[in-house]
C-alpha cells in the first residue's frame, strides 16, 4: 500500500448530510439479579456520550486530518445541545436544523463488564420545514466543499435525497451514499453507494455465486448511473464494482469486538481518500484497513490518521 496521503488530505473539505444521532453509553458493574424481574441490576459508574450516525461520519473525517461540515436535524433538547457541543469539541463545522417538534435521535446503551445488556432508542421523523432547511444549507455549502457524503439511517433527514443528489451533480461535486432500505432508485445519479451485504441482498436478492453477485451489482450500478458500487461484506471483506470490473479485498480485522459505527468509518475513509485524489481501488483498500481497526474498539469510535499511517 502506498504511503498515507496526509498532505493531500489537509485540503479535503467534506459536506456530510444525513441522520444525526447521539450515542449514549452507561457503563457499570453487574453484581446481582433484580428481585422484581429476572434481569441484571447494573450499578452505573460512568456515562459517556458520542456522536453517532452522520455525525460519526464527520467525526471520522476530521480524525483523518480532513475538514467536515455536518448538516442534519436535531431537536431543541438536551441531546441536540450535546450533539452541537461534541461536534464543536471534535472540530466539526455544523449547520444543524433545530426542530422543536421532535426529540434528537438517541441510542442509549447499558453495558455491564464491557458487554452490552440493553439498548433503548428514541427517534422521530423531521417535519417538512426541517427538510427545507437541509436543502437550503446544502445548496449554499456545495460550492465550498470537495465532496458530499449522504449518511442514510432511515430516520428521515434524507427523505428528499433525490434533490440533494441532483443539486450536487449540477454543482459538479461527487456524492458518496451509505444507503438504507431496498428502493435504490432514490440514489440515482450518485457517484458511489456503499451497501453492506444485507442491504445489497435487500436491493438485488440473494446471490448463490460470486458470478451472480457480479452480474447483479453491475446491472444495479448501470441502472443507477453510478461511477462505482462498493459492497461491504463483513468477514468476507469488500468488493468494488466499476466499469473496469471488480476489485475484491479480504477483511483485515484481527479481532472483532464491536461493529457499531464501522460503516461510518468505512464511508468516511473512502470519501477522504477519493477526495484526496486516490483511485477507487486504493481508496477502498484504505477504507478496508480503517474498518478492520475500528471493529476492535468498543462502541462508536474513530480511526485516526496515525493509526492508518
Amino acid at each position: 500500500m502506498k504511503p498515507f496521503p496526509a498532505r493531500e488530505i489537509k485540503d479535503v473539505n467534506v459536506l456530510v448530510v444525513g441522520d444525526i444521532m447521539l450515542d449514549r453509553y452507561w457503563f457499570g458493574e453487574v453484581e446481582r439479579i433484580s428481585p422484581e424481574a429476572p434481569v441484571p441490576v447494573v450499578r452505573v459508574a460512568r456515562r459517556e456520550d458520542r456522536l453517532g450516525g452522520a455525525a460519526n461520519v464527520a467525526r471520522n473525517i476530521v480524525a483523518l486530518g480532513a475538514r467536515a461540515t455536518l448538516v442534519g436535524v436535531v431537536g431543541r433538547d438536551e441531546a441536540g445541545a450535546k450533539v452541537d457541543e461534541l461536534a464543536a469539541s471534535e472540530g466539526i463545522a455544523t449547520r444543524l436544523v433545530g426542530d422543536s417538534s421532535l426529540h434528537t435521535t438517541l441510542k442509549m446503551r447499558v453495558l455491564g463488564r464491557q458487554q452490552q445488556l440493553l439498548r433503548v432508542d428514541f427517534e422521530e421523523m423531521p417535519q417538512a420545514a426541517s427538510l427545507d432547511g437541509i436543502q437550503a444549507s446544502v445548496q449554499e455549502l456545495l460550492a465550498t466543499h470537495t465532496v458530499v457524503v449522504l449518511s442514510d439511517y432511515a430516520k428521515g433527514a434524507l427523505a428528499r435525497v433525490e434533490s440533494l443528489i441532483q443539486a450536487a451533480r449540477e454543482a459538479g461535486v461527487p456524492v458518496l451514499v451509505d444507503p438504507k432500505g431496498h428502493i435504490y432508485k432514490r440514489y440515482f445519479g450518485a457517484t458511489i453507494i456503499t451497501p453492506n451485504r444485507s442491504e445489497m441482498q435487500d436491493a438485488v436478492g440473494r446471490w448463490r455465486t460470486e458470478e451472480e453477485l457480479d452480474e447483479r451489482a453491475q446491472r444495479l450500478r448501470e441502472e443507477l448511473h453510478l461511477e462505482a458500487l462498493l459492497v461491504t461484506r463483513s468477514e468476507q471483506g469488500m468488493t468494488l464494482f466499476t466499469s473496469q470490473g471488480r476489485h475484491h479485498i479480504d477483511a483485515q480485522a484481527q479481532e472483532v469486538f464491536d461493529v457499531s459505527g464501522a460503516g461510518d468509518t468505512v464511508l468516511a475513509t473512502l470519501a477522504v481518500m477519493r477526495a484526496a485524489g486516490l483511485p477507487w481501488f486504493e481508496a477502498v483498500d484504505w477504507a478496508n484497513r480503517a474498518g478492520g481497526i475500528v471493529v476492535g474498539k468498543l462502541g462508536t469510535s474513530v480511526v485516526a490518521a496515525g493509526e492508518l499511517a
